[in-house]
């Protein structure tokens, strides 16, 4: 039996207000019962079903056509195409002319010089108009940018077709 704090009308220990007045007792502390640790619960993975997905498949990626062997004896002369322009296709070419490898950059690397150079005439031609300059300008820095990643993929042994003159026709 415990007395309420406010009233000292006697009360049982387990009551947490008086019935007299309505006070809120204080709760008397119980010793606590040992705690016995709980075995680890390990979340249960509920089973993915994902539909079979069949590999990723690039049209424009041509590695598989040629040999490995082809594609590491003249990985440096294919990286000269793209590095050196003209200079490095005349190379390319007296160097490795029989070479499928070398053949697929060289056609890839003509479109992208052609591209360059009909940027660059348009860019004379309507000099005047001072923007046709700036959108060839930035247009040949864009050609420069596919240049450097045909470099890299090269790097990797990679054969891909060229982002945006992927879609020229000429030099099948």
């Amino acid at each position: 039996m415990k007395n309420c704090v406010n009233c000292g009308a006697q009360l049982n220990d387990d009551q947490a207000f008086c019935t007299a007045c309505g006070a809120q007792q204080p709760v008397a502390a119980q010793p606590e019962a040992p705690v016995q640790p709980e075995a680890p619960v390990q979340p249960v993975a509920a089973p993915v079903y994902a539909a079979p997905q069949a590999p990723a498949y690039d049209p424009f990626d041509h590695t598989a056509e040629f040999d490995p062997q082809d594609i590491s004896e003249n990985k440096c002369y294919a990286m000269l195409i793209y590095l050196m322009s003209f200079v490095g296709i005349i190379v390319a070419l007296l160097a490795s002319k029989d070479s499928p490898y070398i053949k697929f950059h060289l056609r890839q690397a003509i479109k992208l010089e052609v591209c360059t150079i009909l940027l660059g005439i348009a860019a004379g031609v309507l000099c005047w108009t001072f923007i046709a300059p700036i959108a060839a300008g930035v247009c040949i820095c864009i050609l420069t940018v596919i240049k450097i990643i045909c470099f890299f993929q090269i790097c990797g042994g990679k054969a891909k077709e060229p982002a945006i003159v992927r879609n020229l026709k000429f030099l099948k």
